[in-house]
């Protein structure tokens, strides 16, 4: 299969939290961004959760007509170096219409999503892939990205969830962890990989790197063998 090469990277406090309205207030959030520009992954992965906090406008998308698109395709209104990718399973978010951005937003949805929510899309001038019949094929999207978007290198940059997915579906090749000098220590904080069964067994890495920064973070870099 072909597919673009696929990093984690997060930052962390040192109890391996990534709450986000926490994260900025470590030392080291700066450094966070330095570390992202060096790993020369034009393109970004974001779940949903962390869209509608960060990204997407207000509410939520309500379909007049709820049939699902019931099949495989894409959408490409743009061509660039990278892109802004957004995972929106049952396609719910909201968005303005597409701009002259340096990254091209592009929705990843499954085929559950409405042919109106994809229309909607459309309307917009917004890229979009739907496949997988109930959930998102994680492996066949990275295909159509590699292959139609011609995409060779992509960080997926959370939350919780998506880095999860990506990991379950032996897609990453690497995990990037910047670690901020500071402690989080509240309960039922999200961390960088969860909700993965107890039965699951432990996932080797490989450390390949470590990086110390004045601020006090502490950027680790592990391969993921395949």
């Amino acid at each position: 299969m072909k597919k673009p090469y696929i990093i984690c990277h997060m930052m962390i406090s040192l109890d391996g939290r990534i709450d986000c309205a926490m994260t900025e207030h470590l030392p080291g959030v700066d450094d966070y961004y330095q570390t992202l520009e060096a790993l020369s992954v034009p393109t970004t992965v974001t779940g949903r959760v962390t869209a509608q906090l960060e990204m997407a406008l207000p509410g939520t998308f309500q379909a007049k007509d709820p049939t699902p698109v019931g099949r495989e395709a894409f959408s490409k209104k743009a061509g660039a170096p990278g892109y802004e990718i957004v995972v929106d399973t049952h396609g719910r978010l909201l968005w303005p219409d597409a701009g002259e951005a340096e990254k091209p937003l592009l929705i990843l949805t499954s085929q559950q999503a409405p042919r109106e929510y994809l229309a909607d899309l459309d309307s917009r001038s917004i890229s979009w892939i739907a496949v997988g019949e109930e959930r998102i094929d994680l492996a066949r999207a990275a295909e159509i990205l590699a292959a139609e978007f011609g995409v060779e290198r992509m960080a997926i940059v959370g939350g919780s969830a998506i880095n999860t997915s990506f990991l379950d579906a032996g897609l990453l090749d690497e995990v990037s962890i910047l670690i901020g000098a500071g402690i989080d220590g509240r309960g039922g904080m999200p961390a960088v990989f969860d909700s993965l069964p107890m039965s699951h067994p432990v996932i080797p890495l490989r450390l390949t790197d470590v990086q110390k920064f004045n601020s006090g973070a502490v950027w680790l870099r592990y391969s993921v063998p395949q």
